[in-house]
């Protein structure tokens, strides 16, 4: 279902109109949005998540503690029987809070840019957003992403921190020049965004 937000000083005369204008562009992206894969719903020993960019297997750590292996990172749960999804994303979230914010500064650093604040969130949304006042949040669900790819939505947030609260032409030089890679990291977001639950 799409929702037409209407602003403060706007009409619903003029959101109906805006709606009709768009009609094309909301069928094609409502049409992406059915043909997108969707991540299992039941995380249970043997699924399969995307975990740092590969497709990865739930597999119990260890015969005597209740605790998920991905890759090289594990994961305490209270149980292994069942559905893991809940207490999974409640590490994720832990681990994404160690590994971005650190990151977010590190590329800070590198670019120049004005970062105050960095929070890492649960958004259903968006994978990064940031205030004129120097916040950048981020998705916990970079930390499921290749690297360059997350580091492309944290450079992403940090070229809006030069003063280019949009999406112009110059943002994107700026962000060209920091992330030459960024078309490619579009791209695999596009792909991937259905299995990250997005």
């Amino acid at each position: 279902m799409a929702v037409a937000t209407i602003p403060l000083r706007g009409s619903e005369r003029e959101a109906v109109h805006f709606v009709e204008q768009h009609r094309d562009w909301l069928e094609r992206a409502r049409e992406r949005q059915r043909r997108r894969p969707r991540v299992d719903p039941v995380w249970e020993l043997g699924a399969r998540i995307l975990w740092r960019g590969e497709s990865t297997e739930l597999r119990a750590a260890s015969e005597t503690e209740p605790a998920v292996c991905l890759a090289a990172d594990v994961f305490r749960v209270p149980r292994l029987a069942g559905d893991l999804r809940g207490p999974l994303e409640a590490g994720f979230l832990r681990k994404a809070r160690a590994e971005l914010a650190p990151r977010a500064w590190e590329l800070a650093t590198e670019t120049g840019a004005k970062l105050k604040r960095v929070t890492v969130r649960n958004q259903r949304s968006r994978w990064g957003s940031c205030s004129a006042l120097g916040t950048v949040s981020l998705n916990w669900r970079l930390i499921q992403m290749p690297e360059r790819v997350r580091d492309y939505v944290i450079l992403h947030e940090l070229v809006h921190l030069r003063n280019e609260m949009n999406h112009s032409d110059r943002f994107w030089a700026w962000v060209d020049q920091v992330c030459p890679w960024w078309r490619e990291a579009e791209r695999w977001i596009k792909a991937n965004a259905g299995l990250l639950g997005m």
